[in-house]
């Protein structure tokens, strides 16, 4: 391929895995507050912790569950990373307001692709922010399902998604070295995020990272 797809690595817990997924060329780290689902949470003192070791070229993503802009500035100041990944739905999408209050933090919207109607949501939001992420949650489920559910969604949905929105696109949700090729030539997205496809009893396995970027580097 013609241009290096960048990687961010999903549910990092500790300094240690920062390191590791740092050294085998992550360029995103994804630090996991409360969510009520799912892998990877740690507290906000632990993300704070983590984002200060990180490398200034490498940034770091909180992943936020709040949906109101007061309580994702108040998560925020407990961690200060480079970037806000907002796994729901903006209330009222008040992206100014964050923008107002957090000037220089970027802003990253997941897309939970489900249906056209997720691709509609993406265009129309890709306005507002820094980049979009696009995975495979259900916000819509009791307990909602907002990352790190290991699952394949459509793909050709992401692919137009990518196809018609101006910001920088990644690709989450199940991906792993045996399908990252696939994923990767058929949405052709800016970066891949991966979670559970590096790792084996909820820690980073060297092995899986080493086979999943062996893959990406022979592209």
């Amino acid at each position: 391929m013609s241009f290096k797809v960048r990687v961010k690595i999903c549910c990092i817990s500790s300094v240690d895995e920062a390191k590791m997924a740092i050294e085998f060329g992550a360029s995103a780290l994804g630090l996991v507050g409360k969510m009520p689902s799912g892998p990877g949470v740690i507290d906000d003192d632990l993300i704070a912790r983590i984002a200060r070791s990180v490398p200034p070229a490498v940034s770091t993503f909180l992943l936020t569950s709040e949906t109101k802009p007061e309580d994702i500035i108040t998560h925020y100041k407990k961690c200060y990373t480079s970037t806000i990944q907002l796994v729901d739905a903006l209330e009222s999408r008040e992206y100014q307001t964050l923008r107002r209050e957090l000037p220089g933090v970027k802003l990253v919207q997941v897309i939970h692709v489900l249906d056209e109607n997720s691709v509609a949501d993406a265009i129309e939001i890709s306005e507002s922010v820094d980049a979009i992420l696009l995975d495979s949650g259900n916000p819509n489920m009791n307990i909602k399902e907002l990352g790190g559910t290991g699952r394949v969604h459509n793909w050709q949905l992401s692919r137009q998604i990518r196809e018609q929105v101006k910001v920088p696109v990644f690709l989450a949700g199940g991906l792993n070295s045996q399908n990252v090729r696939e994923a990767i030539e058929t949405v052709q997205p800016f970066g891949v995020d991966i979670c559970s496809g590096v790792r084996s009893n909820g820690k980073l396995d060297k092995k899986k990272l080493e086979a999943f970027f062996t893959m990406l580097n022979n592209l």
